[in-house]
């Protein structure tokens, strides 16, 4: 049944990742459209809880950073408004909770999460650093969006994509997870892509200031 839940969230990860892919082509650009982060949301919500359930500190703590950055997004795009209080409260308060679980029990934190013997610290690094550069993406994103004053994924954000993704993808062969692996090799097309049209959009811009 975790693994259920694992495969789900890699599921809507990857269709967020699809459609996002599907109508940057139909606009011939790269866009940020809503759904990616309506999906995003949801997505990340059930891999929270899905590394929770496999002790995976590296996956916790990368769902934690980018989680807040989804809501500000979803709110650019005038999503969030709309959302009943009782979901916008339970999608707040959710990680709040796991977090102070954490710190109540900080025993089993370490015992379960940073000594786990399943799991060694070398591992962990390399497992925490590889969701750190994939989830630094978002904060890119955020800071780029901030400046602009408008929901975009740059150019940035894909090349950042493709570097975590590759880290993550030999932190899930070395431990043997289907999940990780399913839902980051699947990605690199979509990342590839859109570096490429992002590149082509680009062309036209530096022949006019060429010119």
């Amino acid at each position: 049944m975790i693994f259920v839940l694992g495969f789900i969230s890699q599921v809507l990860f990857f269709t967020r990742t699809l459609l996002q892919w599907i109508l940057s082509e139909r606009a011939r650009k790269v866009i940020s459209p809503t759904i990616y982060w309506v999906l995003s949301i949801i997505a990340s919500y059930l891999f929270f809880i899905y590394g929770w359930l496999r002790n995976d500190f590296a996956i916790i703590l990368g769902q934690v950073i980018s989680y807040y950055i989804y809501i500000w997004n979803l709110d650019k795009n005038g999503v969030w408004d709309k959302l009943h209080f009782a979901i916008k409260s339970i999608f707040i308060l959710t990680p709040f909770f796991a977090v102070g679980f954490v710190l109540k029990d900080s025993n089993y934190f370490i015992s379960k999460f940073l000594t786990n013997t399943d799991i060694p610290i070398w591992l962990l690094i390399l497992g925490t650093m590889g969701q750190l550069i994939f989830t630094f993406r978002f904060v890119y994103q955020w800071i780029y969006s901030m400046k602009k004053d408008e929901s975009l994924l740059p150019l940035g954000f894909w090349a950042i994509s493709l570097i975590g993704s590759g880290i993550i993808v030999i932190y899930g062969l070395i431990r043997f997870d289907p999940i990780l692996i399913l839902g980051q090799s699947v990605g690199f097309i979509a990342y590839s892509r859109n570096i490429i049209l992002y590149r082509q959009e680009l062309k036209p811009v530096k022949i006019n200031e060429q010119l």
